[in-house]
């Protein structure tokens, strides 16, 4: 999966966010709960699994993500850009400073080990 390489280098904080519902417009914070904080070594292996996330097509389900993760710099104000996943239409969307409109929804392959392993932690993160 294509994430905005400058950005993913600024990275210095993930928040991974389990999403209650959809946004009631494009390019706003996906509503949820902040479940957890990735810093360091952390952060880095959950960018390393999103970029090793092979393409795939589109599966229908409406799109309905159970997860996000919010990218933040040093300055820790705005979000670089935000990734929701929908495991089950295997498509992911994009927003955020950082992130130009060709990306913005990409599809991936979640019965892969990289898409496993990021779900799983994603559920780890859970309390």
């Amino acid at each position: 999966m294509q994430l905005p390489a400058e950005a993913v280098a600024a990275t210095v904080l993930i928040e991974v966010v389990r999403i209650s519902a959809l946004p009631t417009e494009r390019g706003v914070p996906y509503p949820g709960r902040v479940v957890a904080h990735w810093t360091g070594s952390e952060a880095a292996e959950a960018l390393t699994l999103i970029e090793m996330l092979p393409g795939s097509e589109q599966h229908r389900c409406g799109f309905s993500p159970g997860w996000s993760i919010r990218a933040y710099e040093d300055s820790l104000d705005v979000a670089l850009f935000e990734v929701a996943f929908c495991f089950r239409c295997h498509e992911v969307r994009m927003h955020g400073t950082a992130v130009p409109p060709v990306p913005a929804t990409q599809f991936f392959d979640a019965d892969t080990p990289p898409a496993r392993a990021l779900l799983a932690l994603f559920r780890a993160a859970t309390p």
